[in-house]
């Protein structure tokens, strides 16, 4: 059973990069801007961005053209992923008789000349309040007040304490305040203000970073120049001097991975912004004229449980599920080892609040060995078997009918999961999750569900027994964590989706989102770890390695960092060969 599993694995994701010539002129269509346009980088997207209007961004396609752009306050060093001036000119001070951060922004200009000020920042926190605008409101509302005291200086006053300010509301991209005052009084005066203002298109965004709009073609392309106006260029920040060094970024949209991979191999592209898959690896490693980055994800691949109703209202049969999952094996078989295996819900990568130094439950185990412990945890909390998975010699059989504690058989339940097509690596998990539970006489049944309808179905209805699901850009700020486990976000469409309840976690959840003292954060954000790894709403299972592909004939300059080598850094020191 488990060798045709294995070669099912490979048919879903061994994908051979075959493209229909009708594909071609999708991506061979783009602009010719000269013989001599060596310092304009050609970069695949698999999607069409939707909007260059920077508040109804919700595609990660958008978010990647808009931050080319619109810049924020503060951004992550690469190595380190620590918090750095980029806008604002030093870190902030803090006046806690006031409980407010005084932020000096550095001399600035926007990309049709004028003068990036404090007004600009202020205006754009008090556009998103005022509007609640979705995505960011719940990183502004806390903030009293704004005030300007002069053009470079702006303060900021909190209602109370709050971790986030400093590490995600401080990262929000400034807008214009020309370029966006008269379309917020439409806005305003309009019936509906927050529909008008996220509905504006915008044509030619007013920008502060590296690059400014110059032309998009809808299925195309969309192209980028270099902004003359540019705050960075020339300038070393924490030790990197910035340029941008190209003239120019080309963006082409392809339907399908097939379409992008055949074309970085034949040079018309030079990367494709997105991860590759195994199946292509070998024809890519076998190129002399590509390279291949490998960088770990801000990703959480994770099995679920709705511990509001039976069978996994127990913490011992979740405890016992979180045994029997055999991680190493879905990491060799099914990701052909490009991924790592998570225990704790905190990426590795997340270095600074990742809890290092715990064991998965079956961490080093046998088949056989996961076999005898899981049924150890659930003999002695009441559980009983027609055929036990574990006979009286000690030695391990196919279990048959296992019982509740309460004497009843166990109904039988779903794991739901993305369909293969969507996700194969998720799909083949529930799988094989499926078979090392009925291994042991738990009736369990793997169920691929398209992706919209699981959402409803966990999300919404929350008519479930267990799903695999994944939330792909985590955070730097684990406060997704009291996000996604605490009581009064146990409702629809709340982040709670297991309807986890533990008093004890709420209470160090609500403290830590207002503790501002990095180390004392720190230890809290460890603590919530420990209780999610010890009552297992969740079961965390891998983070995939994200792979890129970059030609190595056109450019140098890339930068590595979590979350891979498309970043503002790569961008501003990108150059030509």
């Amino acid at each position: 059973m488990l060798i045709t599993m294995i070669n099912n694995t490979k048919r879903f994701i061994g994908i051979v990069p075959i493209v229909a010539i009708a594909l071609l002129p999708m991506f061979m269509a783009a602009p010719s801007y000269g013989k001599k346009a060596t310092g304009i980088i050609k970069i695949g997207l698999p999607q069409e961005p939707k909007t260059l209007n920077i508040w109804l961004a919700s595609d990660r396609w958008s978010r990647r053209i808009l931050s080319l752009m619109y810049q924020p306050l503060y951004t992550r060093e690469p190595e380190t992923l620590k918090l750095i001036p980029w806008l604002a000119e030093k870190d902030p001070v803090f006046e806690p008789e006031t409980l407010s951060y005084t932020i000096k922004i550095r001399p600035a200009k926007w990309s049709d000349g004028s003068e990036l000020t404090a007004e600009d920042v202020a205006f754009t926190g008090r556009i998103i309040k005022e509007f609640r605008i979705p995505r960011h409101f719940s990183k502004w509302k806390f903030i009293k007040k704004i005030e300007t005291p002069d053009k470079y200086t702006v303060k900021f006053y909190l209602d109370k304490p709050m971790a986030i300010f400093l590490t995600r509301t401080l990262i929000t991209p400034i807008v214009s305040k020309k370029e966006w005052l008269s379309i917020v009084e439409e806005a305003r005066n309009s019936e509906k203000p927050l529909t008008t203002l996220r509905n504006k298109k915008i044509k030619n965004p007013i920008s502060s970073g590296p690059f400014v709009f110059k032309e998009w073609k809808q299925g195309a392309y969309l192209f980028v120049q270099k902004n003359k106006h540019f705050f960075g260029t020339g300038k070393k920040i924490h030790g990197r001097l910035l340029g941008p060094f190209l003239d120019g970024i080309i963006f082409r949209f392809f339907g399908t991975a097939d379409a992008a991979i055949l074309a970085i191999q034949k040079g018309s592209i030079d990367m494709f912004w997105w991860g590759i898959q195994s199946g292509y690896m070998d024809d890519l490693k076998e190129s002399p004229d590509i390279r291949l980055f490998a960088n770990e994800r801000s990703a959480l691949y994770y099995m679920g449980f709705n511990v509001r109703k039976p069978p996994f209202d127990d913490v011992n049969l979740r405890q016992a599920v979180a045994t029997l999952i055999d991680k190493d094996f879905i990491i060799s078989r099914i990701l052909q080892g490009y991924g790592e295996k998570m225990i704790s819900v905190v990426p590795t990568g997340n270095r600074f609040w990742h809890l290092k130094e715990v064991s998965d439950y079956g961490e080093g185990l046998s088949r056989k060995e996961r076999i005898k412990k899981a049924y150890t945890i659930l003999l002695k909390s009441g559980y009983t078997w027609e055929v036990p998975p574990v006979d009286n010699n000690g030695g391990v059989t196919p279990g048959k009918k296992i019982r509740m504690p309460d004497g009843q058989p166990m109904k039988k339940f779903t794991i739901l999961t993305p369909p293969a097509d969507y996700d194969p690596l998720r799909a083949m998990s529930g799988i094989f999750i499926q078979e090392w539970l009925r291994e042991m006489g738990i009736p369990a049944s793997a169920k691929p569900m398209s992706f919209g309808a699981l959402l409803q179905q966990v999300k919404v209805r929350r008519e479930f027994d267990s799903f695999i699901l994944a939330y792909g850009r985590l955070s730097l700020d684990p406060d997704w964590i009291r996000y996604f486990f605490h009581s009064a976000q146990d409702k629809k469409q709340g982040g709670n989706k297991s309807g986890y309840h533990n008093p004890d976690f709420d209470r160090i959840a609500d403290l830590s989102a207002r503790t501002v003292n990095r180390e004392e954060r720190q230890k809290q954000i460890h603590e919530m770890q420990k209780m999610i790894l010890r009552d297992v709403p969740f079961i965390p299972l891998y983070n995939p390695i994200l792979i890129e592909a970059v030609r190595k004939d056109g450019f140098t300059g890339w930068v590595e960092t979590l979350e891979g080598i498309g970043n503002i850094w790569s961008f501003c020191e990108l150059k030509p060969k």
